[in-house]
């Protein structure tokens, strides 16, 4: 099979260990780091809806928006309804900045640990919500969101590491998700905050929706001080001894030995390597992990998800919804997240994270292409729709939905997860800072110009991601390999036996202990 690459893991080592309450409690704690990253995406889209709020900061688009209510001929092109480069700097600057501190986050979590992190990105997303909370200015809005992406730069490039680190191999998967389970809640929460907040009169609803932010962080912020630090890191930062008896109980039993050994290997081998950042942008064993770090988080942002996730009240409200009806079907939308995610931590760790993708890609195309027909039967290429049948309304809100859970149970845990299990110890900290680099930066970029292609693009913006997801499918197929069940410090198996990064290989030897079996169909 061409795309296939198989793992018998059985012929490979199996470390002792069970899933026990420490390591559940400990993977939970750390997955709320999630929780600030989901509650900005969710609490953005409702307050850039909100008529007071765009009054006080954004005068010309609420201006437009007056004209867009007062036109009783339903003639405007509803598809330019938002457009705004100063409304949709308010939400994209985060991402630069979030692009930005994961430079900085990557040398800290390596040489301080993944908690430390873990501790900066919940302090510095505190005092972002504290200052947009209290913002009398555009300055201090732009100022807090730049706080509030410095923080989320350092979440993101800690957590995910953190929870595969502290994972049994076993349930890596489902445990690894939590960080996007988290992400999915804090989207849901603060969608139905919206809905509640922005309904106060007096005009002021926005300030508890954008300050209300400092609750998930202080929820990280708590979390990072009580934690343990991984095995992993402590033996890279010389602890050997702690970490032994940090992993013995981790894994809930005394036989740690083979695993403990493996790390401390790798983490030997990492030593030796004093320009990681070097060597993944040049050598040639590294190029998978390169390629995956670069291509997941980019396919990642172009399924269109943060389109959905960030505007969905602007989108509602575009396509013809009033604002209180907006709100509910964005939180509509956020339950049927979570619910989603749910299912990917029960079948990840079962059906593997290649069934996932690519079930995951079809049923999004699918339901992109349908939107895409309701939308332009409707609204046409002039953006004016008449009256909007109520009927027409279910359907499009039920194609975003199954849109919504195909992505929620395969590019949204998925791009998070696999990039942080594949990365050898040496290039992690390095790699997982390109991984979330990449993610930061084409969420900037697709957030900022969306409105933009919204209203030049009209419908066929849906046909714009569809694409997309069509090559990302195709990637997946034939270049990403299955690393269901493979410890991470024996991922290289799974590269020196796929079709094609095999050729990539050839100086890395097999871990030692594993038993190969080479089969004439490329598997292991």
């Amino acid at each position: 099979m061409a795309g296939g690459v198989f793992v018998d893991t059985g012929k490979g080592k199996a470390y002792p260990g069970n899933l026990t309450v420490y390591v559940i409690v400990t993977c939970v704690i750390a997955a709320m780091g999630g929780l600030i990253f989901g509650y900005d995406i969710g609490i953005s889209g409702g307050v850039t809806t909100d008529s007071s709020f765009l009054a006080r900061f954004f005068p010309s688009v609420r201006r437009r928006e007056i004209q867009f209510d007062n036109d009783t001929s339903r003639s405007a092109n509803q598809y330019c309804r938002f457009d705004s480069l100063i409304l949709t700097l308010f939400t994209s600057s985060l991402y630069l900045a979030a692009l930005l501190s994961s430079m900085v986050a990557s040398t800290v979590t390596r040489l301080f640990g993944r908690k430390l992190s873990m501790l900066f990105g919940g302090v510095l997303f505190m005092i972002g919500a504290l200052i947009n909370g209290f913002a009398h200015a555009v300055w201090m809005l732009i100022l807090g969101r730049i706080l509030l992406g410095f923080g989320i730069g350092f979440a993101n490039q800690s957590v995910p590491l953190y929870l595969s680190e502290m994972a049994p191999y076993k349930y890596r998967g489902a445990l690894n998700i939590g960080f996007q389970l988290s992400i999915t809640i804090g989207i849901l929460v603060a969608s139905v905050l919206n809905y509640a907040f922005l309904r106060i009169r007096g005009g002021w609803g926005w300030r508890l929706s954008l300050g209300g932010a400092v609750v998930p962080a202080l929820i990280i912020t708590i979390g990072s001080l009580v934690l343990p630090e991984t095995p992993n890191s402590m033996i890279e930062r010389g602890k050997q001894e702690e970490a032994r008896e940090k992993l013995r109980r981790i894994r809930g039993v005394d036989n740690i030995d083979e695993e403990f050994h493996d790390l401390v290997a790798a983490s030997e081998a990492s030593i030796k390597v004093q320009h990681p950042w070097k060597n993944i942008l040049f050598q040639r064993k590294y190029r998978p992990h390169l390629t995956m770090a670069i291509a997941i988080p980019f396919f990642q942002q172009f399924t269109g998800i943060n389109i959905i996730m960030f505007y969905a009240p602007v989108l509602f409200q575009t396509i013809g919804f009033g604002t209180d009806a907006s709100l509910m079907s964005a939180v509509i939308t956020g339950a049927v997240n979570v619910a989603a995610t749910v299912v990917s931590i029960y079948g990840v760790d079962k059906w593997g994270r290649r069934f996932l993708f690519l079930e995951g890609g079809i049923q999004m195309l699918i339901c992109q292409i349908v939107v895409a027909i309701c939308i332009g039967v409707r609204f046409g290429v002039n953006g004016v729709p008449g009256d909007l049948p109520r009927w027409y309304a279910i359907v499009v809100v039920l194609f975003i939905c199954i849109y919504v859970s195909g992505f929620a149970w395969s590019w949204g845990p998925l791009g998070w997860l696999v990039p942080s299990e594949i990365f050898p110890l040496e290039i992690r900290s390095a790699a997982q800072s390109i991984n979330v680099s990449v993610n930061m930066f084409f969420t900037f970029l697709v957030a900022q110009v969306f409105l933009v292609m919204l209203c030049n693009m009209k419908f066929g913006l849906f046909l714009f991601f569809g694409f997309f997801v069509i090559v990302m499918t195709i990637f997946v197929y034939f270049f990403l390999p299955e690393t269901k069940n493979v410890p991470i410090e024996e991922m290289a198996i799974v590269w020196k036996q796929h079709w094609f990064w095999s050729r990539f290989m050839t100086e890395v030897d097999y871990p030692v202990g594993v038993d190969v079996e080479m089969k004439s169909e490329g598997k292991v």
